[in-house]
């Protein structure tokens, strides 16, 4: 319906301009709410709580997880309290419907061998043909395991915020938040190796472009955004996964992301920092890890408490 639409379109316009809200997190809303629109008769502006309800529950019926059916019901909520805000609706139909119950599993997890087998074979395309194709992948799998960037913020980096040598690079995540995420040493040597390579590559008599828009992206590309996609980079890690033994299906940006804070916490690392690092506004975000700091108190307290020999 255009009416539909309208709404829609003003409440995603909101979102950005106010919010500051991502590209990935405004399309994720207009699916759901256009879901929303294809199954309720009535349409966004007339539907009312029982047909929520319905909506839910048709939702709860074709498998999606809960925490699938809890995300669409937050973006429910969070358009129609936009439209209550607005006067477009006189009241709010979703007050009064509950959540459903979501877990807190962690996704699939690669463990610190499999994280080391994957940077190995990285390594050893770099060291074989260091062309821009393979320094370049080999900075993008440091980086991302070194940082535990989200994948939109690891493909978008702009060359700007990246400092020569620096131990350090800038980040601008979600709602416009900067914050200064720590590289390792095998991270800068990487990217460094990676950037003197691209600016070789685009300094010679052909000033035209070999790789995107040089310059302005840390991994540019060709295409429209002007960088690597999160897609490309994702065909590119679950290609490296197989050579590296380990299942494509297992593996993801995200994965590795997890993989990144679970393997700090294993080590030691405070939950305050990780959360800075991984950018979560809320520490309640970042304690799905908990698990990982449980098991390592479980360990000390066997290994280290005085009672705990006999």
């Amino acid at each position: 319906m255009a009416s539909d639409q309208r709404a829609i379109s003003q409440f995603l316009e909101m979102l950005g301009a106010e919010r500051g809200a991502a590209e990935n997190t405004l399309a994720a809303y207009s699916r759901d709410l256009a879901h929303l629109s294809e199954n309720t008769p009535s349409g966004l502006l007339d539907i009312d709580r029982d047909q929520i309800r319905t909506y839910l529950s048709l939702v709860r019926k074709h498998g999606l997880s809960a925490r699938t059916q809890a995300r669409k019901l937050s973006t429910i909520r969070q358009f129609y309290k936009f439209l209550y805000a607005e006067g477009i609706r006189q009241d709010n139909p979703v007050v009064g419907i509950d959540s459903p119950r979501a877990g807190q599993s962690l996704p699939r997890l690669l463990s610190e061998k499999q994280v080391s087998r994957l940077l190995e074979v990285a390594q050893r395309h770099a060291d074989e043909k260091p062309d821009l194709k393979n320094l370049r992948c080999l900075a993008l799998i440091e980086i991302l395991y070194a940082t535990g960037l989200r994948v939109t913020e690891l493909v978008s980096l702009p060359l700007i915020s990246v400092q020569s040598g620096a131990p350090y690079i800038y980040v601008r995540g979600k709602g416009g938040k900067e914050r200064l995420v720590p590289l390792s040493k095998r991270a800068i040597r990487a990217m460094q190796g990676y950037i003197d390579a691209m600016t070789s590559e685009n300094s010679g008599p052909d000033s035209r472009p070999k790789s995107g828009q040089p310059g302005k992206w840390l991994f540019p590309s060709r295409g429209t955004k002007g960088h690597l996609t999160r897609q490309q980079f994702a065909r590119i890690l679950k290609q490296l996964a197989g050579e590296a033994g380990i299942p494509p299906g297992a593996i993801s940006p995200h994965v590795v992301r997890h993989a990144f804070a679970t393997h700090l916490l294993a080590h030691g690392a405070d939950l305050r920092a990780v959360q800075k690092m991984l950018g979560h506004s809320d520490i309640t975000t970042t304690q799905i890890y908990t698990h990982v700091l449980e098991e390592r108190l479980k360990l000390l307290v066997q290994q280290k408490h005085p009672l705990s020999k006999g």
